[in-house]
Formats: structure tokens, sequence, C-alpha cells
């Protein structure tokens, strides 16, 4: 009984060890980047590497995910990512594209070079690259 119970346990923990994780990715040739690097590229302050052209990608705005990766990955609010982009819009910077899901976001960067983008840990394959992962 108790190895049953255990059994159990250990499924139910294995199960939901991936719930919650985001993995912000792009394709197989991009680099590996610091989160400090990420950040400079959705809010577009770094906006080549190695002679490529970096195009993030976001959801669209109100989407629970894009507002876990604003504050746990930007360390920005929605608020305050608004003002950002309102001051950055003035001195003509566009914010990152927008796409409805992570499917089209996947689908996004597998066909563009240079394309960063952010989707559910359960959403992965294997033609992208892990650049960075979180927990919500």
């Amino acid at each position: 009984m108790k190895l049953v119970s255990i059994s159990i346990f250990l499924t139910l923990l294995l199960s939901n060890s991936f719930a919650n994780e985001y993995v912000v990715v792009s394709n197989k040739q991009m680099k590996n980047i610091s989160k400090t690097q990420l950040k400079a590229i959705f809010l577009k302050k770094l906006t080549i590497i190695d002679d490529k052209k970096l195009i993030p990608v976001n959801l669209e705005a109100k989407d629970t995910l894009r507002l876990d990766f604003e504050k746990r990955v930007l360390n920005m609010n929605f608020g305050r990512l608004k003002s950002y982009w309102t001051k950055q819009h003035y001195l003509g910077r566009r914010p990152p594209l927008s796409m409805q899901s992570q499917e089209s976001i996947k689908a996004f960067i597998k066909r563009v070079d240079g394309a960063v983008g952010y989707i559910d840990r359960k959403n992965l394959d294997d033609d992208l690259k892990v650049l960075y992962r979180w927990k919500e």
C-alpha cells in the first residue's frame, strides 16, 4: 500500500513539473543570450546580434502569458510598459510584433531568422532553441 502511495505521488509530481513553465525561444541558429540581452531585445534597445536583425514577437496585450513575461522577464508591469512604448513612439520606434497565439509565434520563429518569442514549455518542439526559461 505504501509503495502504491509513493508511486502515485511521484507520478503526480512529475506530471506537474512542467505545468507552469515557460520558455523564450528562437530558431536553432541563434546564439545563447543573457536575461539582460533578452530584455533589451524586447524593449528594442538591442536590435542586432552577429549581423542578424532581431525580431521580438509578443502575444496580444492582455494575454496572461504576455503579462507574466513582462512581469518576470522584463520586470515591468502593463502600465509601465505602455508608458515606455508611448515615449518610444514619439522617437519613431515601434513595439514588438504581436501574434494571436503561441502556434503563430512558433511558426513565425521557424520561418524568420532572428525572431524571438515566448511560449508555454508544453508547446516546445525540437525545431526551437530555448534561450531562457521561467516558472509562474
